[in-house]
């Protein structure tokens, strides 16, 4: 047997090795991805910090399996973890935004300030948080589309969590006819409120006056719900203060514009 076949059979055992390094270090990855995962679930972390956290330990060890197989090789993992840091911060300047993302990222899963099924409004979008990735957020809307935000453009604005508080205030402002009965029409709002089982007792509903427009007067109406009950109450109270008030012959104003003829000789 000459030299290059020894060679051959040298570089063919090291490339063998390398590779079952990377195949067998791939399926324990994932293992160890799994059971941290399931640890963190046992433990009733937050199922968006379980997806963030899972995806940052399978990066991390995955760069370690790959410079192991490399160092079986032959190649200098010494030099290469240099190579590897030059050419990281060549990419970290080349990819502000990819790093913008990842340390934002970072910050919603440390401080918080929503957790997997919240209702939000944020980076212009609104919907239920399914998922946070390392570089994005994914959200779920009320139509069923499902957005990806950037971490990046949701805490470089605000956020609002519709679902941090328990409860939630619905404001509706009812303009009611200069020429309506002021006191019945806020009997009938008050009545409409108090038929409403969802409508909490504490804290109190408002039923008041709030402005003397142009063309109506200006009834604030503003009950207390779940917020689970929000939008059914919303949209049940809506089509109830239409209906008893035309019931009552209790006008609703809309935009109207007077027009006059003047009449004059040729």
């Amino acid at each position: 047997m000459d030299i290059s076949q020894d060679l051959l059979i040298s570089w063919g055992i090291k490339i063998g090795i390398a590779l079952a390094i990377l195949i067998i270090g791939k399926i324990v990855v994932k293992g160890i991805v799994g059971l941290t995962k399931k640890a963190m679930v046992k433990k009733k972390v937050d199922n968006a910090v379980v997806s963030f956290a899972g995806s940052i330990v399978h990066v991390i060890l995955m760069i370690v399996v790959l410079i192991a197989a490399m160092s079986q090789v032959g190649i200098d993992t010494t030099s290469l973890v240099a190579v590897i840091g030059a050419a990281g911060l060549a990419i970290g300047l080349a990819l502000q935004g990819s790093l913008s993302n990842f340390a934002s990222g970072v910050l919603i899963v440390v401080l918080r300030p929503f957790k997997s099924g919240d209702f939000i409004e944020a980076g212009g979008c609104m919907g239920s948080v399914q998922e946070i990735k390392i570089f994005s957020t994914t959200l779920k809307t009320p139509d069923n589309k499902i957005v990806i935000i950037p971490n990046a453009a949701i805490t470089g604005g605000a956020i609002t969590n519709f679902s941090a508080e328990d409860t939630r205030r619905i404001d509706l402002v009812v303009g009611v006819s200069y020429d309506a009965d002021i006191k019945l029409a806020k009997n009938i709002l008050t009545e409409i409120l108090q038929a409403e089982s969802r409508i909490l007792k504490d804290p109190a509903f408002t039923v008041a006056v709030s402005e003397l427009a142009d063309s109506s007067v200006n009834f604030v109406v503003r009950p207390w719900v779940n917020s689970a009950d929000y939008w059914d109450v919303y949209f049940l109270l809506m089509e109830n203060i239409k209906i008893k008030l035309d019931e009552n012959n209790i006008g609703i104003p809309y935009p109207q514009m007077d027009v006059h003829f003047h009449k004059t000789d040729a």
